[in-house]
């Protein structure tokens, strides 16, 4: 099958800049979020294009803006598929944000199957990715690459669905406070937890939910934990595939990079979350995906 016979598809959560997302063709279903400051609200959309519009939505959570999101629904799914039923597509391969954290994945499978009756023409192929951001974006990559060497969407799908749990992570959020207001942590936790500078470091679990694996008193100890993890569970050999992610703190992104680099000899693409995700891990953290053979654990 040639690159034209069948689409890419997936939320923005998945947290791929712009000028990929164009160069291979990846139909992406943006999430919305509202920024509140100072008591006016404004609309915005999970579709940057600038560098300097993640650095202008970090600068103002950092002013004491607050950013909500919102999830697709069963209805923007069933329209973003309609709509490329509509333009000609046969078969769509289509990454979603983590059932865990989210019904996407659910209403997103639903709308596959609804969209398949309704255009007999149309297959839909719904993965739920079991993560978000790089690590979702991480499957879309894969499928890109196993489209130009002419697998079929069927066999795409059969290899992307596998992949999620191999891809381990480490999120080190810069404290509680979004962690707070996002439901993970309780107030008087992410109190203590700011007093003493500490730094969670999250992960997924198998089912796609995120969980503090780790509190770490001060960024240096929570890179050693990293690094003891990575350690531990190593980077493939074979078509490694180590990457960064960051929103608005290039800095100590790049001091990671640079301790991986020095272990592994490889240095990690990096690049800056986007608003959906980055609301809820807040700025100043810092996280990387890496993939193994073997799978993630919860342990």
């Amino acid at each position: 099958m040639t690159e034209e016979n069948f689409i890419i598809s997936s939320d923005s959560t998945c947290d791929l800049y712009s000028d990929y997302v164009a160069e291979h063709g990846i139909r992406i279903v943006p999430l919305h979020y509202t920024m509140e400051e100072n008591g006016v609200l404004t609309e915005g959309v999970d579709a940057f294009t600038e560098y300097a519009q993640y650095i202008g939505f970090y600068g103002k959570l950092r002013a004491g803006g607050f950013s909500r999101t919102s999830m697709l629904n069963y209805d923007a799914h069933f329209s973003h598929f309609e709509k490329l039923a509509k333009e000609g597509a046969r078969e769509i391969v289509h990454v979603s944000l983590s059932g865990g954290l989210s019904p996407t994945a659910n209403v997103a499978a639903q709308a596959a199957r609804d969209i398949s009756e309704k255009y007999p023409g149309c297959r839909v192929w719904a993965v739920d990715s079991l993560a978000a951001t790089i690590g979702q974006g991480a499957l879309v990559r894969e499928a890109v690459r196993l489209r130009a060497e002419g697998r079929s969407a069927e066999e795409t799908y059969g290899i992307v669905r596998e992949m999620p749990l191999h891809i381990q992570y480490a999120i080190i959020a810069n404290d509680l406070y979004y962690l707070k207001r996002g439901g993970r942590v309780s107030a008087v936790a992410a109190a203590a937890g700011t007093l003493l500078k500490i730094k969670p470091v999250l992960s997924f679990t198998r089912e796609g939910k995120l969980t503090v694996e780790e509190k770490c008193k001060g960024m240096k100890k929570a890179f050693a934990y990293t690094l003891a993890k990575m350690q531990k569970r190593p980077p493939q050999e074979e078509g490694r595939m180590i990457r960064i992610v960051h929103p608005d703190n290039e800095k100590e992104a790049e001091e990671l990079a640079g301790m991986i680099e020095a272990r592994w000899n490889f240095r990690p693409g990096i690049s800056v979350m986007g608003p959906v995700i980055g609301s809820h891990v807040g700025p100043g953290s810092v996280s990387v995906i890496w993939k193994t053979e073997e799978e993630r654990n919860d342990g």
